[in-house]
């Protein structure tokens, strides 16, 4: 069966499309994670139960990416985005009803997993559109797709930190936010091919078995581009986590130097993913990944090594910049061939997002000993680790 060839106008509103659909993932994340400390407070909850919440989108969205390749099978990825982003919306609605209008911590919890089910399946998708968009464009857009989504990150961390000194309750930030994921789901998604084709010959891709969708996870190439995710994952839930707190009790700072230091780091990678795709097009995935896997390295090293608060400034900078790429990369290479892309997407973000689920608290079991800084020396070793496996995003040979 073969289907008419995208035309350059629809591929423009595929891509702006799936543009939309990054920044309204990003903006649902910053939805409930700015409101953290506020769902804390309404509910009365010791700080050690916040550990929970977070624990409940984990092991939901540890769930959503175990499925997703077969849900983006069974719906197409239109319909998959559609669903999820409303799937996000109905989460949303259930957090604020939770903290709000029930008190019920148990309720919250379980709102979060489904957030973090949505969410993730959505993330796969949403990847899996932007590989294959890239092809009928012709030049690399997944690192500016990411930094979309980061867009929607700051968007909403904006709006959430508005209403917080506005003393606007849980409950009418997440029902608002929630409507416009809502009416997200209805709009962005229209833009988006209802059947996935490839770019070149219009063919409508095969539907691939179960069995050969599992035997991805046994495929040399996809375990490797697997550890660049893993590794630049790590890389860059790392500095979340443990940057500013490290350079607070390992370098003598205040919380607000801290909080500005990491704020660099944050800019460093919005900069590497904007100006990443031309360069990726121009010198190709593996040395961008060699350049940028070195730069994370000797900046790392420098922000662990280095007692010079200036000199951290330039390794985080180096830090960020070098973390940018890897994970969009990662994910253009895992969806390098269409009739396996969800499937193999589904891998790669799979081992990489566990970098996020087990970074932190290894981090802060090895930094209760020799410091935080000092335990940052794991992540200088999956950098190196990510950045060895750098050939494996090298285009196959058609």
């Amino acid at each position: 069966m073969t289907t008419t060839p995208i035309r350059p106008a629809h591929a423009t509103a595929w891509r702006n499309a799936v543009f939309a659909v990054f920044a309204l993932n990003g903006l649902g994340a910053a939805t409930w994670a700015i409101r953290i400390p506020s769902i804390r407070d309404a509910l009365e909850l010791p700080t050690s139960w916040v550990g929970y919440l977070i624990l409940g989108v984990s092991i939901g969205s540890i769930v959503g990416l175990l499925l997703a390749s077969h849900i983006i099978q069974w719906f197409g990825g239109r319909r998959t985005i559609a669903i999820t982003l409303a799937i996000c919306a109905v989460a949303l609605v259930i957090i604020g009803v939770g903290t709000s209008v029930l008190g019920a911590f148990a309720l919250v919890v379980a709102g979060m997993a489904v957030y973090g089910f949505g969410s993730a399946i959505c993330d796969v998708a949403m990847n899996v559109e932007g590989a294959a968009v890239e092809k009928v464009v012709g030049r690399t857009i997944m690192p500016l797709l990411h930094a979309s989504w980061s867009a929607g990150m700051v968007i909403g961390t904006t709006i959430g930190t508005a209403l917080v000194f506005a003393h606007v309750d849980v409950v009418w930030h997440a029902v608002g936010m929630a409507a416009l994921l809502a009416v997200g789901a209805v709009l962005a998604p229209r833009a988006i091919p209802r059947v996935a084709t490839h770019a070149d010959t219009g063919e409508e891709v095969a539907h691939v078995p179960f069995a050969d969708r599992m035997a991805i996870w046994l495929e040399p190439r996809t375990l490797a581009i697997g550890l660049i995710a893993l590794g630049m994952a790590f890389t860059e839930g790392s500095a979340n986590d443990w940057l500013a707190l490290g350079m607070v009790d390992d370098r003598g700072l205040d919380n607000g130097q801290g909080a500005a230091l990491f704020t660099v780091f944050t800019a460093a990678m919005m900069v590497g993913r904007i100006v990443g795709g031309p360069i990726i097009d121009r010198f190709g995935r593996v040395p961008v990944l060699w350049v940028s896997g070195g730069a994370a390295a000797v900046g790392l090293a420098l922000v662990i090594f280095v007692p010079i608060i200036w000199v951290a400034v330039v390794g985080i900078v180096l830090w960020g910049l070098g973390a940018s790429l890897g994970f969009p990369v990662a994910m253009s290479a895992a969806a390098d061939d269409p009739a396996r892309a969800a499937a193999r997407v589904s891998a790669v973000a799979t081992v990489g997002y566990c970098a996020f689920l087990v970074g932190p608290p290894l981090i802060g079991l090895v930094g209760e000993g020799v410091g935080i800084l000092n335990a940052l020396l794991i992540v200088f070793l999956l950098i190196v680790l990510a950045t060895l496996a750098a050939p494996a995003a090298r285009p196959p040979r058609g």
